[in-house]
């Protein structure tokens, strides 16, 4: 079972780490020490729980709704593209742009930006629901929720390295330019995410 355990979690690793909206906002938060934990927390528990549905075989009802999958993208896309908006705002004005140790964002908003980034993503569902869901299938039971469990810890670790161990590249971001390099970069990659997801 070890072996099986192990598979989840390299599997899970090398969908997680990829860059994307939701790595690039933990990244973010852990740079500025805003909220590091509820975010980590809800991104760690948001991927349990769809892991867990993933390896309930929630995939084969999902793929039987495609009308469900287009909602989600255009709402995902309306996000990304309003998160990279903003983000390039940030990029050119640079008086927005702190290293601060703490405060700015209320926990309110980081938790609903969180959310949203997580919830709104089509990627999410087709990497952990369907993608790791059918690998996890492969395993028989109770092979498939220990797949699951390797899956959900490669998560775990991950969220948890992203976000508190940003806190080592802090001295960098001391510096405006710094930030508007990382905002710039952040607005780039949402956008560029929106239009993979419609096209």
């Amino acid at each position: 079972m070890l072996s099986v355990f192990l598979t989840g979690l390299g599997s899970a690793a090398a969908l997680i780490v990829a860059i994307g909206a939701q790595n690039a906002f933990v990244l973010r938060q852990g740079l500025r020490r805003e909220h590091v934990l509820a975010v980590v927390a809800i991104c760690v528990a948001s991927d349990a729980v769809l892991i867990a549905a993933g390896v309930a075989g929630i995939g084969t009802l999902v793929k039987a709704a495609p009308l469900a999958l287009q909602i989600v993208r255009w709402a995902g896309f309306a996000f990304l593209v309003g998160y990279g908006i903003f983000a390039a705002i940030r990029a050119v004005r640079p008086s927005t742009l702190t290293a601060a140790t703490s405060g700015g964002g209320t926990l309110a908003a980081a938790i609903g930006t969180c959310l949203a980034i997580t919830w709104l993503n089509p990627h999410v569902y087709l990497d952990t629901v369907l993608l790791l869901g059918s690998l996890s299938a492969t395993h028989g039971d109770p092979g498939r929720w220990v797949f699951g469990a390797g899956a959900a810890t490669a998560s775990l670790l991950w969220f948890l390295l992203l976000g508190f161990g940003a806190r080592a590249a802090a001295p960098v971001f001391a510096r405006p330019v710094a930030w508007r390099v990382l905002d710039a970069g952040i607005a780039v990659l949402m956008l560029v995410l929106a239009v993979m997801l419609v096209v």
